[in-house]
């Protein structure tokens, strides 16, 4: 069809800042919520009375539903047009914003929190398709790519500090409330700014979607819950076998299925496969580290919330550097090399995080939480790399929802595993250093995995 030029003034005002501020916005909140609460977890605690265990859900529910459904929300971002998809995510994830922060209890807000994962889950995948349509000029689109990477970074190293500023002028609702004047200034925005695009006929696999739900879940429940009742429990056994079963129909229903949500055949591909595996492994080392170090700060140490804060900080110092510098080195020498110093360097700072004790100089914590920050940073964008310049062309929806779904399920674990660790500890100073050891020996499984399967080159 023809474009007339009544339309270009339109399309213009579209593919501009607006529109590039308005797709961020909507990523921006998804991360920053992955790890504002951190900080606000002991207060949450005495508000309303939980245990390490719910402290784990209160974060676990978030990036449960959010790993699960992002590849069910990539088709429906196709299927019914990423604008309305988008629209729709934000509605889901301001109403579910605001009912964390009127939480009356524990249980209710980790049922909230299931629910704001659900609308994370549809903001991120149509966020991405937004800005694909939107900026169509290769160059254009590279640049506003790199920002809405950028933005996690961003998110993710402003979560702590603004968690802890938050909760110590306020309390621990403010950090869901924050998000709410975000989310009424995107949705005024998304009428005017929002390209418009064509619904595609996509199937959604429903059934892979359950079964990956129920594997996903269970695992959780089983790794959750076996710090506070035991690896031996029996919740915790059937847990584990559930999530067993599940993973394993889910697997059957990917091979046969004729329009499946993940088809397995891209793991055949080595840099898909291990781009996708390094992706959970760092997830599930550094966000498991973040949980425990928060608590670590406040309830051994004795910090406040913007103290414990200030005190991730070193975590995020040299963020930006390492990102640029692992896309300088990708231009190079391609994802390898920033991946394996990435990996090497991160699990050397996890590992060197043990000396932390009740007694403890913080400045002996400072270099490990530069070297565990900057290694996550080199990491990153290296992984995501891999897998997309692995998948065919016609696969990069797909490819760009199973690294990011990777990693928030790494995330999940991460919180788990580490968090059962210190529940089942006499002290909670032994559970730490126990966890931090398998946090870092993600890292370094990870390092060993691209020296061997990640080709030079």
């Amino acid at each position: 069809m023809e474009t007339t030029t009544a339309t270009r003034p339109q399309e213009e005002t579209r593919t501009g800042p607006a529109t590039l501020a308005l797709i961020c916005t909507g990523y921006f909140i998804v991360i920053l919520d992955a790890t504002v609460t951190n900080v606000a977890l002991p207060s949450i605690g005495r508000g309303l009375h939980g245990s390490v265990t719910g402290l784990q859900w209160v974060v676990d529910a978030y990036t449960l539903s959010f790993a699960a459904l992002l590849l069910t929300g990539g088709t429906l971002a196709e299927r019914l047009g990423s604008r309305r998809v988008f629209t729709a995510g934000l509605v889901i994830f301001g109403a579910a914003s605001a009912a964390c922060g009127l939480a009356p209890s524990l249980g209710v807000l980790v049922a909230a929190r299931l629910i704001q994962g659900v609308g994370a889950a549809v903001l991120v995948p149509s966020s991405l398709l937004l800005l694909q349509a939107a900026f169509t000029d290769p160059r254009e689109r590279a640049r506003a790519l790199g920002l809405w990477g950028a933005i996690a970074g961003v998110g993710a190293a402003s979560g702590p500090v603004v968690g802890g500023v938050l909760v110590s002028v306020w309390s621990w609702r403010g950090v869901f409330f924050l998000n709410l004047p975000f989310v009424i200034g995107a949705l005024l925005a998304a009428p005017r700014f929002a390209p418009v695009t064509p619904p595609r006929p996509r199937a959604v696999d429903l059934g892979g979607q359950a079964l990956a739900v129920a594997g996903l879940g269970a695992l959780t429940v089983g790794l959750v819950e076996a710090g506070r009742l035991g690896w031996t429990s029996p919740l915790v056994l059937a847990g584990f076998a559930v999530s067993a079963a599940a993973w394993a129909a889910f697997a059957a229903v990917e091979h046969h299925g004729t329009d499946p949500m993940l088809p397995l055949r891209l793991f055949a591909r080595r840099g898909f496969r291990t781009g996708t595996v390094v992706g959970l492994l760092i997830n599930l080392g550094f966000y498991g580290q973040l949980f425990v170090m928060s608590l670590y700060f406040q309830d051994v140490r004795g910090y406040s919330a913007l103290r414990t804060g200030l005190a991730l900080l070193p975590e995020a110092a040299l963020l930006t550097i390492a990102s640029a510098l692992s896309g300088r080195l990708m231009a190079r020498t391609g994802p390898r090399v920033p991946m394996l110093i990435g990996l090497l360097l991160g699990g050397a700072g996890l590992i060197g995080l043990v000396v932390a004790g009740t007694d403890s100089p913080y400045l002996v914590l400072v270099l490990p939480m530069i070297a565990a920050g900057s290694g996550m940073a080199l990491t990153m964008p290296a992984a995501t790399s891999a897998v997309m310049g692995s998948a065919p062309a016609d696969r990069g929806g797909v490819a760009s929802g199973v690294i990011n779904a990777a990693r928030q399920a790494g995330g999940v674990l991460g919180v788990a595993i580490l968090g059962s660790l210190v529940s089942a500890r006499a002290t909670f100073i032994g559970g730490l250093r126990a966890g931090l050891i398998v946090a870092g020996c993600a890292f370094l499984a990870g390092a060993a995995l691209v020296s061997a399967g990640l080709a030079r080159r």
